[in-house]
């Protein structure tokens, strides 16, 4: 995959598999091309070169809300929702859109149309099971922009739950979380991998991750620069070199190069 912003190339022939029932991790210090990448996945923007596959489909130029409606979905950093909705109003009107948006089976227009009915009509106890799910259900009246940070995280993983993603993004999901709550979110990332989806972690440091991903993929100025088990990133060299020390960030590159082939589905190449 390359993407390129003017004369600037912020990914530059990265690709990755971020496969079904594991937790995969894209890490890279500010600037790598991590978020840049989520956002091609997901639809937000078009890249110079390469192609978006979610199993044998390619998606590259299908819009956000088709990929999104075929399961690829971000866990939004912010609550969401208008004016000021609690936590639990905020996951029930994500609930509530997914019920509305999503294809459901029926041989008449009508039949299809009692199961949407049905489905919205179920918006709210999918809401509570959702909160439950990430641990927050205690904050469910709540407004959601006052909620502490990590709830308002939280709360958009739940949004996010509610879609029922076969491809679940997340980005810097442990930043503003306490320790338990931190801990929590590891074995939640692991319980959702066991039940069949494809996980990926975006994320600036290596020690968040270490303990969660199956295989870590870390970007440096746009290319992947490593990849496979966290213990064997860890220590391959050009890893430490990036994270030395001082080690500030990466910049753009200014002409693409080749980078990594990509592997396999779901994947970004």
């Amino acid at each position: 995959m390359t993407v390129r912003f003017g004369g600037l190339t912020a990914v530059d022939g990265a690709g990755f598999t971020a496969p079904s029932g594991a937790v995969t991790g894209l890490v890279g210090p500010d600037g790598a091309g991590k978020t840049t990448l989520c956002d091609v996945i997901i639809g937000a923007r078009r890249p110079a070169a390469g192609t978006v596959h979610l199993g044998d489909a390619d998606l590259t130029g299908s819009a956000a809300r088709e990929r999104a409606r075929r399961g690829i979905v971000r866990a939004p950093q912010r609550p969401g929702g208008h004016g000021s909705p609690t936590v639990r109003e905020a996951v029930r009107a994500a609930a509530a859109k997914h019920a509305m948006t999503r294809e459901y089976p029926g041989r008449t227009a009508r039949d299809r149309w009692r199961l949407r009915r049905d489905a919205r009509r179920d918006a709210g106890r999918r809401a509570d099971e959702a909160l439950a799910r990430v641990g927050i259900e205690e904050y469910a009246e709540q407004c959601a922009r006052t909620a502490p940070a990590g709830v308002a995280l939280l709360t958009g993983l739940a949004r996010a739950l509610t879609a029922e993603p076969a491809v679940l993004l997340l980005d810097e999901p442990w930043a503003g979380l306490p320790v338990r709550r931190a801990r929590a979110l590891e074995v939640l990332l692991r319980d959702l991998a066991a039940d069949g989806l494809a996980v990926l972690v975006a994320e600036r440091e290596l020690d968040p991750v270490l303990g969660v991903c199956d295989v870590l993929h870390v970007l440096d100025g746009g290319r992947v620069i490593a990849a496979g088990a966290p213990a064997e990133v860890r220590a391959d060299p050009r890893v430490r070199e990036v994270y030395r020390a001082g080690q500030a960030g990466t910049t753009c590159r200014s002409m693409a190069g080749a980078g990594p082939r990509r592997a396999g589905p779901p994947r970004a190449s």
